[in-house]
């Protein structure tokens, strides 16, 4: 177990992973096979080689004749060069015969080129003489019109890396390679308890003094657009028999458990002191140093990750957008994060809070380039949230950052 004088040391966001990532490895060591119609969103768990080249013929991308280059050299409007047409390909047949001198081959887009031929002419620069003789009348360099074997994959070279998240293009790469099943990690199962005695069921009428749940379905969204298997278990008072026994319900049947804490220290306190209590190695930080959520708790309950999120709306969803979902997507685990749009700050931002802060912006389009605006408002209203088109990320030793600065921004649509 913890003990209490590292339970209040602030972590930074990086030393918060890092406490909790020997616990969890063993996670994504799971592989689960499943059929390429299934696969969009899951993270595959190895690297994926090409078994074949793509494409393994060398195909026509226009209508028109294939032929051998050199013979259509120095052709013209006024000159065309003469050439025999030995019939047509037609699609998906391959061609037998073996393309001669001053010969082609009639061929349709996406059809097989004939052994021999290294170029095609488009049906634009083609004349018809009579019979089998036609004219090329504008010249086509070697490799001209086609696409070559290969020249999109080639057999055994990595096309999918491992941890790489599936979409619909990656989908339709599997396909071109024969893979109709693909090794990804199991989906993460997450639990969502919305924790605090001013805390209602949304279907029901506040009282003053009482708040309907949002986070319970802020977080269940984020963590399903995550991929994961995610259920929201309901809300529950700050009472800490109460608490352990939904939170051991929780733990038994999730991989990671998220409580949304009610406001009050009170109800973050007996969560801090459940996961604690309930299994190894227990809390593992309490506070971080992010604006916002500085309040965020975490720790490992018996291979289970536990995170106690901040009460207010916006902050629960920046805290899970910086430290829930890198285990969700696996980025916690490779360095090759994709790189981030960039756009010019449009106001002064100052930090020098001593803490990481993540800023909400809207995305304005200026042009070629992208005007980032910073929303102005307290973290605890969801509308910013809803305005947000994305987060601006201010390091823990940068003071700010002027207007006019080239920034890069998190997507948040």
């Amino acid at each position: 177990m913890g003990s209490s004088s590292e339970l209040f040391k602030v972590k930074t966001l990086a030393e918060a992973i890092d406490s909790l990532k020997p616990y969890v490895l063993s996670f994504y060591q799971c592989v689960e096979k499943i059929p390429l119609a299934d696969s969009l969103g899951r993270i595959v768990t190895q690297d994926i080689p090409a078994t074949c080249a793509l494409p393994h013929f060398r195909k026509s991308t226009m209508d028109g004749m294939a032929v051998r280059a050199s013979d259509t050299f120095g052709a013209s409007e006024s000159m065309p060069a003469l050439v025999q047409c030995h019939g047509e390909v037609r699609m998906g047949e391959a061609p037998t015969e073996l393309l001669g001198q001053g010969v082609g081959v009639l061929m349709p887009t996406g059809g097989m080129l004939p052994e021999g031929a290294d170029a095609v002419v488009m049906v634009e620069h083609l004349e018809h003489f009579g019979e089998e003789l036609y004219g090329v009348t504008k010249a086509v360099a070697p490799g001209e019109n086609l696409i070559d074997i290969g020249e999109d994959l080639i057999e055994g070279e990595v096309i999918l890396s491992k941890y790489t998240r599936i979409r619909a293009q990656e989908m339709g790469l599997l396909a071109s390679q024969g893979l109709i099943h693909v090794p990804v990690l199991p989906r993460f199962r997450v639990g969502i308890l919305s924790t605090g005695d001013e805390i209602i069921s949304p279907e029901q009428e506040p009282l003053p003094g009482q708040s309907r749940d949002i986070n319970g379905y802020t977080l269940l969204g984020q963590a399903l657009a995550c991929g994961a298997n995610a259920r929201h278990y309901g809300i529950v008072k700050d009472n800490l028999e109460e608490l352990r026994s939904v939170l051991t319900t929780m733990l038994e049947e999730n991989d990671m458990v998220l409580l949304s804490g009610g406001s009050s220290v009170g109800s973050r306190d007996l969560s801090a002191q459940l996961i604690d209590e309930l299994g190894d190695p227990g809390l593992l930080f309490h506070g971080l140093a992010l604006r916002p959520g500085k309040p965020t708790i975490g720790g490992v309950v018996n291979g289970k990750l536990i995170f106690g999120l901040p009460g207010h709306p916006a902050s629960a969803m920046v805290v899970f957008d910086t430290i829930v979902r890198p285990w969700l997507d696996a980025s916690v685990l490779h360095s090759q994060a994709n790189p981030l749009p960039k756009g010019t700050l449009t106001q002064n931002l100052y930090s020098g809070s001593g803490r990481e802060e993540f800023v909400r912006v809207r995305v304005v389009p200026d042009g070629e380039d992208w005007q980032v605006e910073p929303i102005r408002g307290k973290s605890g209203l969801i509308r910013t949230m809803v305005l947000a088109d994305a987060l601006v990320h201010i390091d823990l030793d940068i003071e700010g950052l002027e207007a006019g600065k080239e920034v890069c921004f998190r997507l948040l649509r």
